[in-house]
């Protein structure tokens, strides 16, 4: 067993990239309510892989505008400058979370597939759920599992011994993650978030988001995520060793009044959506 310590987390999480200086400015931009659709224009489009890549996101089937949009005025002025700001987060973060994380079996790709299938679907339930701010959920989604690209490497010298432990004492993954390396990817992950100053709600949605009955500052934020989460992983997308080794909470489904047969209604309503390429290649 290789436990953990903590100046490791620590000096691993210190190697993850900063958020780019173009994400820093857009969140700024949309922020101030003095901003204007020019000032995001201006900044986003210094970037010409990050332009192509918000145009792609915006004409995909989640957004589901009947024409095409071309220019990032455009996207901006029919998308709100929340939804923007969502789209270039995506972007920002697409190749760290693209990376092959084969300490949970996860192929180049897939982790990025379920971290934007997640967000995705937790922006649909809140929508569902008249939820003030969506694209908050969006981004708690897109971030939930960051902490993964962090613990890879030491997961993949203590692989059978975790995977063991989840089949032999019936427990979660992230139980067996925590005993064996004395910390989990929900915990690391919220580390990585804190590093970005990311606001506290969403720092705690994805410390957990496998254990949304701890939540305290936002309860209903980290219990969508859960949902969500969850569904995705039902829907087959990114599953990995550990996809199905995790347990839905009930708290969590009471607390947004929803049913199972309320879940299989919206991940058959969500089918279409995340059938869509365009959603996933950036």
């Amino acid at each position: 067993m290789v436990r953990i310590g903590l100046d490791q987390v620590v000096a691993v999480v210190n190697d993850i990239p900063a958020l780019p200086q173009i994400m820093i400015r857009v969140m700024k931009l949309t922020e101030d309510p003095d901003s204007t659709v020019q000032d995001i224009n201006n900044v986003i489009t210094q970037d010409q892989a990050l332009t192509a890549r918000v145009l792609r996101l915006a004409n995909s089937a989640y957004y589901g505008f009947p024409r095409r949009i071309n220019t990032v005025t455009e996207a901006t002025v029919l998308l709100g400058f929340q939804t923007i700001r969502s789209i270039v987060l995506a972007a920002s973060v697409n190749d760290l979370l693209s990376k092959e994380v084969s300490g949970y079996a996860l192929a180049p790709g897939e982790l990025w597939r379920h971290s934007q299938a997640t967000a995705i679907t937790a922006r649909y339930l809140a929508r569902v759920l008249k939820m003030k701010n969506a694209d908050q959920v969006y981004t708690a989604g897109l971030l939930h599992d960051i902490g993964k690209v962090v613990l890879n490497h030491y997961l993949e010298e203590n692989y059978h011994e975790v995977t063991d432990k989840v089949e032999t004492e019936k427990i979660s993954f992230l139980q067996a993650e925590s005993e064996v390396l004395a910390f989990d990817h929900a915990m690391v992950g919220a580390k990585v978030a804190d590093k970005w100053n990311l606001p506290p709600e969403l720092v705690e949605a994805i410390a957990f988001h496998h254990a949304p009955e701890k939540a305290e500052l936002n309860p209903l934020l980290t219990a969508v995520v859960h949902v969500a989460d969850a569904m995705v992983m039902m829907m087959g997308i990114g599953l990995g060793v550990d996809g199905l080794a995790y347990p839905l909470s009930q708290p969590a489904l009471d607390r947004l009044g929803l049913s199972p047969a309320d879940i299989e209604r919206m991940i058959a309503g969500l089918t279409d959506i995340l059938a869509d390429e365009n959603s996933f290649l950036l």
